[in-house]
């Protein structure tokens, strides 16, 4: 079963990791912030000597992006999203023998001032 792990956030500064920039990340204690790479490394760890993590990427500065709309012509606007601070700052696919794998290894992603989204992929040869 495949599944693509979205990371939205909305950092100031742009950067990577993201929870880096997040002021509700820096607010933590840092033994806190410490316990929380811990279970992502141990979590992303294990899913990567598993082969569950078929592939990642962050994206760049989403300043950089265009958004696309169909008005019986492609219209390019500033992206990533209208009216919306957040935006998509990378993804991970992953392949894993349950829903309930996929949801334990997202949820490592996430950090304060982050959003994960877990999602099904449905392309011919990706999907579930």
């Amino acid at each position: 079963m495949k599944y693509v792990i979205l990371i939205h956030s909305n950092p100031q500064p742009w950067g990577h990791p993201t929870s880096d920039h997040t002021s509700e990340y820096q607010a933590l204690p840092a033994q806190q912030q410490k316990d929380l790479g811990d279970r992502w490394e141990r979590v992303f760890g294990d899913a990567d000597a598993k082969g569950e993590i078929v592939y990642g990427c962050a994206l760049g500065d989403p300043a950089s992006s265009r958004v696309f709309h169909f008005q019986g012509e492609p219209l390019p606007v500033d992206g990533p999203y209208a009216e919306s601070k957040e935006h998509l700052a990378g993804f991970f696919l992953i392949d894993v023998e349950s829903q309930e794998r996929a949801e334990e290894i997202a949820a490592a992603f996430s950090c304060p001032g982050d959003t994960i989204e877990l999602r099904p992929t449905m392309r011919p040869g990706c999907e579930s």
